[in-house]
Order: structure tokens, then C-alpha cells, then sequence
């Protein structure tokens, strides 16, 4: 690993460090509070051991005295303790015995009356030295009251101290490095498939060399890491499906637009190939409908683009459905004997942008009209807090296989292409995304009278819609 890598995965920004200091410093929180609470109990174990032995040895002391009150002098040694001093003191503070080690010495420690907390003397300063445990009692020997005081250096406070000086200065820091380095070994294996999946996306995103159709790597383990490759997966497959319709929309696009160009240059071509004899009014005449119909062409891909940008909705208000069918009506024109007829409850309204389902209505209604026979039926009926809009004509109809399909962009059918002359292919599609960016949805079934039926469902209008 290169210095500047190793530097990188060092510092504090990347996940890898955090955690490890994180749980290093819990870690160490962690330890320090346990050699602390153990220290504690060990101190308060240890104590607790030296005041029982020096309770026993008071007790032995009492033992040994006579029936008369006297006590041998010196002192027996302490059966549990061998380091362990005594001293027993008349009523006045003055030594009837001791241990041989204070033979001849005064009191070290008095005891004073009502109290059992032995008080240290002139006398224990060349005697006693360091810290020592103490235990004093008052009793009545031979009916003498008396009492004994036993002494005990403390060295196991110093061994514990000692001990958990060492766990604190060598243990401690040991125990830490091997779990820091552990938590990086185990943090770096389950961030490894994360920068895996990050290199793969980079080079998958590389401008000059962008291959949507591959795949990041799946650890194949159930967890978040796991998962985050499954959503970054998927989400590529949908950049490559979005890119693979984008590369089609521009080709069929570019075809689209070619042709009524190509159409144009040709007439002209033509007409000054053989300036004197060309029929140029019949040709000004094709020029302009190709014009009109590049026109045509352009505004459904700029509205298509509209509708790409999310703006097809961005304006929610009520939309009379009577009034705005009407308008639609009225602006058709149909070809032939084919009559159109309104079925639309004059209170029915839905929410929505006017002008973007005037243009639904106004394609279904074109496609309908340039494939019936005679009749187009428009109906709206309310449900619930929905409104659908039915368009029925009585034309050939649409193949069930074929129903789906239609909706796409520069799709054309045989019958589209034998009746609907002129059609650009956008029309439906145009339609799906202006109903589906006002929450509807849009589908084609059979008609009573044989044809085809484009079913609309709008959001209703009423006094709890919600308006954006």
C-alpha cells in the first residue's frame, strides 16, 4: 500500500478511522471503568479480609487471658496474620501486654472511651511505619475493663496497587492496540465491498467511457451493504433502460424529422432541376404541408420534453370537464360522416391544469376520430374520489397485444399508418405522461360499438382535494 493510500485511509474524514477511534476511545472508557470497579472491590475485599484477621486475633487475645485477668506477655503471635501487632491497655492508657516486637514500648495507638477506632500515638513514629490496618475493642477481663488493639500492615493494598498499576500501564495499552488494530482489520473487511461498488460506479460514470450495462459487485450477504449494491444495481438498470429509450427518442426523432425535410429538399430539387416546366404552386402547396407537418412534429417534442421536466402538472386547479370537453369538441374536425357525442354531467370536475388535459382529451379525440366509422362517444362518470373519462369509436380497434404498446413514443400501428396520415406517433404518448404526472392513469379496452375505448381516470375534484 502506497504512502499516500495508507495516509488517506488514515485520517479522521474516512469511515475507517471514525469507527476505529470511536470504538477505541468507548473501548478504553469501557476497560478504564471495569480496572476501576475491580480495583475498588479488591481494595474493599482486602480490607474487609484485614479487619476480620485482626477481629480474630483480638478475639484469640481475649482467650488467652486467665481466669485472674492476666494476659501473657508477650502477646501470642496471630494465627492468620504472622505480621500482625497487639497491645493490651489498662482503663488508663497504660500497657499490661504486648506482642514481642513491642515489649516495652508504651501505647502505639490509644483507644478512647465509647469508641472502637484505635487513635494513633507519639510512640508508633519509630515503631510503625507506612500505612496499617487497626482494630480496637473494649471488653472487661477478670472484671477489669481492658482494651485490645491489634495492628496490621497493609501491604495487600500495596500488592493490588501495584497489580492494577501494571494492568493500567502495560495492559491497558496493549489490550487497545490489539483491539484497534482488530477493529480496523474487521472495519476495512465489511467497508471493502463498499469501495468496490464505489470503483465500479466510477468507472461505470467515466464520461469518455460510460457502460451503463455493467454491474457493481454483490457481496451476496444480507445486510446493508448487500442491499446498497442491489439499489445501486437497480439503479443503473434503470439509467440503462432511460438511456437506452433516450438513444431510440433521438434516433425515431431524427428520422421523424428528416423525412418531411427530405420531402421539401426533394420537390425543390426537382422544380430547379427543370425551372421552366415545374408546377411550383403544387409544390410551394407540399412544401408548406410538410412544413406543417414539421411544426406539428416539433411542438409534440417540445411538449414531450415539458412533460420529461415534471411540469406537465405544476399548476392544480378545478377543471370543469362539460366546459373543457366542449371546447375540445368544438376545436375537432372529423372527416366523413363521423359524428361526435358528449355524455358529461355538467358538475363533474376534476383537478388539474386545464390547458395539459385539454390536449389529453384533444389527442385521445383526434385518434379516435381519424379511425371511427361514424360515431365517437365521450363519457364521464364520477367514482368515489375519482372521475373516468371514457373515448369510444366504432373503428377497427386495437389488438389486446398491441394496447400497451401504443402508448410509446413514434409508435404506429398498420391501421395508424393506412388511416391516421399525418399522425406523428406522439399523440398517446403525449397523453400517458400528462395523465400520469396528474396522479391518473390511462388504458385502452374494447368499445360497445366495436372500436376502441381509451378509459382516463382523474383525481376528482372536491372540498378535501388537495391543491399544488
Amino acid at each position: 500500500m502506497t504512502a499516500p493510500r495508507l495516509a488517506r485511509r488514515l485520517r479522521p474524514g474516512t469511515v475507517r478511522a471514525r469507527v476505529t477511534i470511536v470504538a477505541g476511545l468507548a473501548l478504553t472508557a469501557a476497560v478504564t471503568l471495569g480496572i476501576v470497579v475491580m480495583y475498588l472491590l479488591q481494595v474493599d475485599s482486602a480490607r474487609r479480609t484485614v479487619d476480620s484477621q485482626l477481629h480474630t486475633y483480638a478475639t484469640q487475645i481475649e482467650q488467652s487471658a486467665s481466669t485472674a485477668g492476666t494476659f501473657p506477655n508477650p502477646l501470642p503471635a496471630s494465627s492468620l496474620d504472622a505480621s500482625a501487632e497487639a497491645q493490651v491497655l489498662a482503663d488508663d492508657g497504660s500497657v499490661l501486654a504486648a506482642t514481642r516486637t513491642l515489649t516495652g514500648l508504651p501505647a502505639v495507638y490509644s483507644l478512647p472511651p465509647g469508641s472502637d477506632t484505635p487513635v494513633r500515638q507519639k510512640a508508633a513514629d519509630g515503631v510503625v511505619a507506612g500505612e496499617v490496618a487497626t482494630y480496637g475493642e473494649h471488653l472487661t477481663v477478670g472484671g477489669r475493663p481492658v482494651s485490645i488493639v491489634t495492628t496490621s500492615p497493609t501491604t495487600t493494598r500495596s500488592q493490588i496497587n501495584e497489580t492494577f498499576a501494571r494492568l493500567l500501564l502495560i495492559g491497558l495499552p496493549a489490550l487497545l492496540v490489539l483491539a484497534g488494530g482488530t477493529i480496523w482489520l474487521v472495519v476495512g473487511r465489511a467497508l471493502r465491498p463498499v469501495e468496490q461498488i464505489r470503483r465500479t460506479v466510477t468507472d461505470i460514470t467515466d464520461i469518455s467511457a460510460a457502460d451503463l450495462t455493467r454491474r457493481v459487485p454483490e457481496p451476496g450477504t444480507d445486510d446493508e451493504v448487500g442491499r446498497l449494491a442491489e439499489t445501486m444495481n437497480a439503479m443503473l438498470a434503470r439509467l440503462d433502460d432511460a438511456a437506452a429509450r433516450q438513444r431510440r427518442f433521438v434516433a425515431d426523432a431524427s428520422h421523424e424529422l428528416r423525412s418531411p425535410l427530405t420531402a421539401i429538399r426533394t420537390g425543390l430539387e426537382v422544380g430547379l432541376a427543370h425551372p421552366e416546366q415545374a408546377p411550383w404552386p403544387t409544390i410551394a402547396e407540399r412544401a408548406v404541408r410538410q412544413a406543417a407537418r414539421l411544426e406539428e412534429l416539433i411542438s409534440e417534442l417540445l411538449q414531450l420534453a415539458r412533460v420529461d421536466a415534471g411540469k406537465a402538472a405544476a399548476r392544480r386547479r378545478r377543471v370543469s370537464l362539460a366546459e373543457l370537453l366542449t371546447e375540445v369538441e368544438a376545436g375537432t374536425t372529423s372527416s366523413g360522416p363521423v359524428r361526435m357525442e358528449l355524455d358529461i354531467p355538467a358538475d363533474l370536475a376534476v383537478a388539474g391544469d386545464a390547458a395539459e388535459l385539454s390536449r389529453v382529451f384533444r389527442n385521445v379525440i383526434d385518434n379516435a376520430l381519424r379511425h371511427a366509422r361514424t360515431t365517437v362517444r365521450v363519457t364521464a362518470r364520477g367514482h368515489g374520489d375519482t372521475v373516468r373519462v371514457t373515448v369510444g369509436d366504432d373503428g377497427p380497434g386495437i389488438p389486446a397485444e398491441e394496447r400497451e404498446r401504443v402508448f410509446d413514443r413514434f409508435v404506429r400501428l398498420d391501421a395508424g399508418r393506412t388511416h391516421g396520415a399525418g399522425s406523428t406517433g406522439l399523440g398517446l404518448a403525449i397523453a400517458k405522461a400528462i395523465v400520469v404526472a396528474h396522479e391518473g392513469s390511462i388504458g385502452i379496452d374494447t368499445a360497445p360499438e366495436g372500436g376502441a375505448l381509451v378509459f382516463i381516470t382523474l383525481r376528482g375534484f372536491g372540498e378535501t382535494a388537495i391543491l399544488r
